[in-house]
């Protein structure tokens, strides 16, 4: 199943609908969709370059608004379905104890899942279960999901298909040096 949406996503690639279904896809892979909006961008700025900044800012903008829908997911079944079985079990108060410590860390985590492979939807998901603050969810969504989209359409854009190879058989070296950046950043801001 999974092999048949991945191929149907990058044939809508080439067609002349191309950019609403970036848009469709990016918005529902922040929520509910398991294929990522790379796979169309990759093929779209690699077939038209000129473009390849059009293309990144329609898969922010989506997938921002996607992580919207998520957050909403979370947060409105939260209650009529995850509350009470948490209830049932007596585990509310570990739920209470975990949000508190995911709201004080969401922004990152926000942050590291959409530039990331990780699946976004779940920490739309969570972010509107836990309540994060929702102007934080929004700027760290825009901050994370801008940054991985015009970095893959720069790339691309500068290098053409050759980083298409390098970023499919780096990818799991890539997110590390990410993480080690990122969390080397957190840590001089944060104590030094």
């Amino acid at each position: 199943m999974i092999r048949s949406l991945y191929d149907m996503t990058l044939h809508a690639s080439a067609s002349r609908y191309a950019l609403w279904v970036l848009a469709l896809v990016a918005f529902l892979e922040s929520s509910v969709f398991p294929i990522p909006p790379d796979v169309l961008l990759i093929p779209m700025v690699i077939a038209r370059p000129r473009q390849a900044w059009l293309f990144a800012a329609i898969a922010t903008a989506a997938s921002v608004a996607g992580g919207l829908l998520g957050y909403w997911i979370g947060a409105g079944l939260f209650e009529s379905v995850g509350r009470p079985v948490l209830e049932f079990y007596g585990k509310d108060a570990y739920f209470a104890e975990f949000s508190a410590r995911y709201n004080e860390w969401g922004a990152w985590a926000v942050l590291m899942a959409g530039v990331t492979p990780f699946p976004f939807k779940v920490i739309t998901i969570l972010s509107g279960s836990t309540g994060l603050s929702l102007p934080i969810f929004i700027m760290a969504s825009i901050i994370a999901r801008a940054a991985r989209f015009f970095l893959v359409a720069a790339l691309l854009w500068k290098f053409g298909p050759p980083v298409r190879g390098f970023i499919e058989r780096r990818l799991g070296l890539l997110t590390i040096i990410f993480f080690v950046l990122l969390f080397g950043s957190f840590f001089l801001v944060k104590f030094i």
